[in-house]
Order: structure tokens, then sequence, then C-alpha cells
């Protein structure tokens, strides 16, 4: 006899935006809210993220992928690689309009949930593809890839370096430990011909944590200084 199916976990309540939600999502704020309760209902239900995150989704997820929004230029394409419940594409697709943002995911119920995103939260900009990055190596040919959580930076790097163009950057999302796992790529990176490589802190002052993102430049002639000269930069290490 079969065991009987357990009940999907229960999401539990999601928390208004923090005032901080206001100032970085701006004109994006109620769509925000609506990617919010996607993510605190189907999301939850779905296992594409946990129960106990709906509580924190606004400073722990949210406003943590909106940061990254000021390393981006207004216009390009950008490929989220992993996308997974859409942290950070769908974030960065509704503050950034100009872009054409492509969310990568490689597994069906995954990508199923990024196109119910993508058509409830009308985001013109931003389209799915099923697949995985080291598979779509010249098929992509992004200015800007993202990734949050999906691997060693090494071996992220390599997955971006072939879906980039050249000069293309890489924007990978980091936690604490973001220097070490730069400095342990290194190699990688140099094999990959990556023209320059920090970390940075982007968001400081706009929200309650500061994100940290390692930027890696694959080769090029300095496209991401032409695209964002005007662009602060703070925290580099």
């Amino acid at each position: 006899m079969a065991p009987p199916e357990l009940p999907a976990p229960a999401a539990l309540p999601l928390p208004p935006p923090p005032e901080e939600a206001a100032e970085v999502f701006g004109s994006a704020l109620d769509t925000a809210r609506r990617f919010a309760g996607m993510l605190a209902t189907d999301g939850v239900t779905r296992g594409l993220i946990g129960p106990k995150e709906a509580p924190r989704l606004w400073e722990r997820h949210l406003l943590n992928c909106a940061a990254v929004a000021e390393l981006l230029p207004d216009r390009g394409e950008l490929v989220d690689i992993g996308s997974g419940a859409g942290l950070p594409g769908v974030v960065l697709a509704m503050l950034r309009p100009g872009l054409r943002v492509i969310l990568l995911e490689p597994l069906l119920r995954r990508s199923v949930f990024l196109h119910e995103c993508v058509t409830r939260l009308e985001l013109a900009n931003a389209v799915v593809v099923r697949g995985r990055a080291e598979d779509m190596t010249g098929v992509i040919k992004a200015d800007v890839a993202t990734a949050r959580a999906v691997a060693p930076l090494g071996r992220l790097a390599g997955w971006a370096a072939g879906v980039l163009r050249p000069g293309g950057q890489l924007l990978a999302i980091k936690g604490q430990a973001a220097a070490e796992e730069l400095a342990a790529a290194r190699p990688d990176l140099s094999r990959l011909g990556a023209r320059s490589a920090e970390v940075l802190r982007a968001g400081h002052g706009s929200v309650i944590a500061a994100t940290t993102v390692v930027r890696v430049v694959i080769g090029g002639h300095g496209r991401e200084e032409q695209a964002g000269a005007h662009r602060s930069r703070r925290g580099v290490a």
C-alpha cells in the first residue's frame, strides 16, 4: 500500500513591505507586492521557497535582489542563470523595463512558475527559456548575466562566459564569504580570460542589509564602464 500523500506546506503570513521598499521599487512596488504574494503562496506550495521564508521575503529576498539593479545598464540583454523562483531575474525585469531579461531555468516545475510570473505580472520585457546555461553557449549572447545561490563562482563564471557577449559581465549575488570565494576562483577566471573581478556592495543605505555582489568581466574592451560609468561603485574589495 502506498503511503498517504503528505499535505503541501502552508505558507506563513506575508508581512507588508517595509518602508525601504517604496524607495527601492518606486513605481514597480505594486508589481513587487503581487510577486511577493505569488512567492508566499504558489512558491511555497510548489517547493520553490521554504515555508518559513514568507515572513522575510522582502528583506531577505526581494530587496536583496532589487539592490543589484543599480549595477545594471538601462538597455541591453540580461540572462538570469538558474532563475528558480525568479530571484533575481523577475525582480530585475520589473525594475529595468528597458532590458530584455531571459529567465534561464532547466527544471520544468520552476519554468512553469516563471511563465506564470511573467504572464500575471505583465512583464513584457521578460522571457522564460528552459535549459541549462552550459547548453546555451553561443545561443544566448547577453550583455549581463546574473545568478543567486546557483553554483561556486569558478563554475558559474564558466557557464556565464558561454552566454555573454565579449566584454559582458557576470553579477553573482554572494554571501559573507564572497572575497574568499573570489580568491579561490582566480585560476578559473584567468583561464576564462576574465578582464576584471571584484566584490561590490550594492544598495548600501537603501536596503536593510547591502547586497554583496561579485562582478566578473569576461574579455572585451570596457563595455561595463561605458554602460555604467555614471553609477557609483561602493565597497570594492
